[in-house]
């Protein structure tokens, strides 16, 4: 190697080098700090018979055209042009924590620019690429990802998400011997069939672990490939609609950042990865919400929310969100959005009025809002039909009775950026909870020339983010809730610009504990907006008790949506000690070490939170109890880890919580809190 760079992270190092032909860049090592001071064991030491050199090489980034066999990053050419590329080393810029390396193709004047930054006190990496074209012609980008990763594993263990509607974040792996492994989204959103996470692992589970996000909220794709070359290759990037993209003369795009993290301790040590870049994102301390929606559905008026909220004040919610059907035209899910006005006749004395009872019973406000929405019903529709996605010659696609706007264009931008403004500088509203319930469909704009020009899928997302970004320097003190039918929109783009991000629309409590545990695999417990709820479940409907939905709860972002209204004294009174408990709790739980006990397949599954002074186990029955005390039998236990083994927690020391466990009782209850205190 000529030249190589260190990039130095909380634990970790990540080494780049430039071979003496500087056409590339190559990753030498990836792990705890030290592991740079060796031989690289990602170095090809053999010959490429029938491949180019970069096609066995450990390529950070490389053109079609420069790598052909393997799989290339970027596949980009002129217009009309052969779509080969060939670069060689410029320039580069470093620091310990940043680096960027710039490579320039003389043929057809793109030149690209690797970004590296270390998210300060964290194991967390951001790479992306910048892409500018220097010549006259403009230069179609039919691949241009993000990042590429060579991992020294020769047979992978990739862990993904799976999920559909309801049944987001459920956790897989596949062995991976040869081939490629791809996920993607190409419904403009992170969607709810696959999360943009991937973990790679080789056969030691507990072992070391690289992890891969992308930021960014639109369309996506992640590829992992066992190369002839015999290690695994991960790709990451933006996948857009249009097939490809034309970079202008003159021009220059940024790809979304791809945020990238190692662990040596298996999949649990990564979530804790995760969770700390997340805890730099924003911090936790939610407050505890109550949401109408599944009380009341589109019935919404002045006097049923005024009666949820004194029963959601008694028993200690700190806000309280009206939910879908508060605006005018919205009595089922025909007409109403994109007219963004309170209904007079749902609250006949003023929504101001209205919010100022409220907060009179010492409650927030905020209000559900879909504003990418629009009905063919409403009133925005008949005043602009061409602010929607459609083709001409085309029927537009109705999902959920709905259209979406082309939030590309400046005129839509606007009406949006607006409409919200307008909404949170008119009432007290502290909390706003931004929905999406359908994947653009019939995506074009005619009369606006080229659609890759156009970049309508970029154009889409970079729009919302604008957006959101506006709503966080202008509003301060509103808390935002990503959502979007449930789950569908769960990504770093997001999250990074919100307080909180729903998981899904079932809340029932056997399978939400499968979907909470699937999604702290990937993201932090303070982000996870989590409700109490009376609903059954879609796919495991067996009973579970008030105690054990808001143990579940707590795990998250602590809201209740059930109905309040039909609850008796009783469940009243036992749901405000729990709130009351997770109010005390609160701090700790979003600030701790989170490990996974055992999954939700098992009889007792478990999440203990790890503090300097303090342990939180939350703890779960999913099965069948076992007959004790009728019969004979031992009480299950939950052996803890990442304890001091000399010191004492509570009645228990460390060495007997770590060796034998912590017992829980399952003869009263199916759910538990169990706090430790060091001493």
């Amino acid at each position: 190697m000529t030249q190589q760079w260190t990039l130095h992270l909380a634990t970790t190092t990540y080494t780049v080098g430039l071979p003496e032909h500087r056409r590339w860049a190559e990753l030498r090592s990836w792990g705890p700090a030290g592991v740079e001071d060796g031989p690289s064991p990602l170095a090809n030491v053999g010959r490429t018979p029938y491949l180019t050199e970069a096609d066995g090489a450990p390529v950070e980034y490389a053109p079609f055209g420069l790598r052909p066999f393997a799989g290339a990053d970027l596949v980009a050419g002129p217009v009309g042009a052969p779509r080969e590329s060939w670069w060689t080393f410029d320039s580069a810029s470093y620091k310990e924590t940043s680096l960027r390396l710039t490579f320039a193709d003389q043929v057809t004047g793109l030149r690209t620019d690797l970004y590296y930054e270390v998210v300060p006190g964290t194991d967390v990496l951001l790479r992306w690429t910048e892409l500018t074209n220097t010549g006259s012609v403009p230069i179609r980008l039919e691949r241009f990802d993000s990042a590429g990763f060579c991992l020294p594993v020769d047979t992978a263990r990739v862990s993904f998400l799976i999920g559909r509607w309801c049944q987001e974040f459920q956790l897989r792996q596949v062995v991976l011997p040869a081939g490629r492994f791809e996920i993607d989204s190409r419904q403009g959103v992170a969607g709810h069939g696959y999360s943009p996470w991937l973990a790679v692992q080789d056969d030691v589970v507990d072992g070391p672990t690289w992890g891969f996000q992308l930021v960014w909220p639109g369309s996506w794709r992640i590829d992992a490939d066992i190369e002839l070359s015999g290690s695994c290759r991960v790709r990451v990037g933006r996948q857009p609609h249009e097939g490809a993209v034309l970079l202008a003369p003159g021009a220059t795009m940024e790809t979304p950042r791809v945020a990238a993290a190692y662990s040596a301790d298996g999949l649990g040590g990564l979530a804790q990865v995760w969770h700390s870049y997340e805890r730099h994102l924003s911090p936790g301390g939610r407050q505890v919400l109550y949401n109408s929606w599944e009380a009341t559905e589109f019935a919404v008026d002045a006097a049923g929310q005024l009666e949820l909220a004194k029963v959601a004040a008694d028993i200690g919610a700190e806000l309280f969100v009206v939910d879908d059907g508060w605006f005018v035209g919205r009595d089922d899910d025909t007409g109403g959005l994109g007219d963004w006005t309170p209904d007079p006749a749902k609250f006949p004395a003023g929504f101001g009025s209205f919010v100022s009872e409220i907060r009179a019973l010492g409650l927030e406000f905020g209000l559900w809002v879909e504003p990418e929405a629009i009905s063919p019903r409403s009133r925005l529709y008949a005043e602009h039909p061409d602010w929607v996605y459609h083709l001409d010659g085309r029927a537009p696609t109705l999902i959920r009775n709905q259209l979406l706007l082309d939030l590309g264009r400046d005129d839509v931008f606007e009406f949006v950026l607006s409409t919200l403004d307008g909404l949170l500088s008119s009432y007290p509203i502290r909390y706003l909870k931004w929905d999406m319930n359908r994947p653009p469909t019939e995506r074009g704009r005619p009369g606006s020339g080229d659609p890759e020009a156009l970049d309508l899928d970029g154009a889409h997302a970079r729009n919302y983010l604008r957006i959101l970004d506006h709503l966080r320097a202008a509003h301060p003190s509103v808390a935002i809730e990503g959502c979007a039918g449930g789950g569908g929109r769960v990504e770093l783009a997001t999250i990074s610009r919100t307080d909180v991000v729903w998981p899904s629309d079932n809340t029932g409590p056997l399978d939400r504990l499968s979907i909470q545990y699937g999604f702290l695999h990937a993201h932090a417990p303070h982000v996870m907006s989590s409700w109490v709820t009376d609903a059954a479940g879609v796919f495991d409907q067996r009973p579970r008790s008030l105690r054990f939905r808001f143990v579940l709860a707590m795990a998250g972002a602590l809201g209740i949506g059930a109905d309040i209204r039909s609850w008796t004294p009783g469940q009243r009174a036992e749901a405000a000690r729990y709130v009351a408990q997770y109010k005390e709790l609160r701090p700790f739980l979003h600030s701790a070490t989170v490990t996974m006990i055992g999954t939700p397949a098992d009889p007792t599954f478990a999440l203990q939170y790890t503090g300097a002074d303090q342990v939180v186990v939350l703890a779960w029955n999913t099965g069948p109890l076992d007959g004790t005390p009728a019969l004979s039998g031992r009480r299950p236990r939950l052996r803890l880890s990442g304890l001091d083994s000399t010191a004492s927690y509570g009645s228990y020391s460390g060495a007997h919580l770590m060796s034998v466990g912590l017992p829980v009782d399952w003869t009263s209850a199916d759910a538990d809190v169990i706090v430790l205190e060091r001493s």
